[in-house]
């Protein structure tokens, strides 16, 4: 399931809030922008068939699922979920320093889901670095490294792998 919501953005404060929700900022002398934002809790089925849920962190409710997973790997400090879980140092709109780092930690997470465990992913948005996660983890499912980023925006979401420097890494997880 994707969700799209708006967010109200001030650049003079920082401040942000989603639409419906009183204003994080105070001072009305100042334009607001809106951007419309992806909420993902999007099933992603690899080409050889291993499944993934790739999930947004919602600060409002994080945590609640219908059914909860087994394993969450995060790309984002801000989830401490009560399922098992570990993180990848990340920066957000970059790549992690050691490519070998993720590649056994997505392969991990794949093994799991080949052993029929309910397994997500996640970072903030779910774009950026959890797009990059997953085009390493096509790659691993078969993908050529080469056409990874394309099989995650159009087979996740459009806006998926947000920088240069995210599809790069992508190809530098391949050898």
């Amino acid at each position: 399931m994707t969700a799209t919501r708006t967010v109200i953005v001030c650049a003079e404060t920082g401040a942000f809030w989603q639409e419906g929700e009183a204003s994080a900022c105070t001072d009305d002398d100042h334009e607001h922008q809106r951007f419309e934002v992806h909420h993902h809790r999007s099933l992603v089925t690899m080409p050889d068939g291993t499944a993934v849920m790739a999930v947004s962190f919602d600060a409002a409710d994080p945590y609640t699922r219908d059914e909860p997973p087994a394993f969450g790997l995060y790309l984002d400090d801000r989830w401490s979920p009560p399922w098992p879980h570990i993180h990848i140092d990340w920066p957000d709109f970059g790549a992690p320093d050691d490519p070998d780092v993720v590649v056994a930690e997505v392969a991990g997470l794949l093994d799991r889901a080949r052993n029929d465990e309910l397994v997500e992913i996640g970072c903030l948005g779910a774009h950026g670095r959890t797009g990059t996660a997953l085009a390493v983890a096509a790659v691993l499912c078969g993908v050529a490294p080469t056409d990874a980023v394309d099989w995650v925006r159009v087979n996740y979401c459009d806006r998926a792998i947000e920088t240069p420097e995210q599809e790069a890494f992508v190809l530098s997880c391949a050898g």
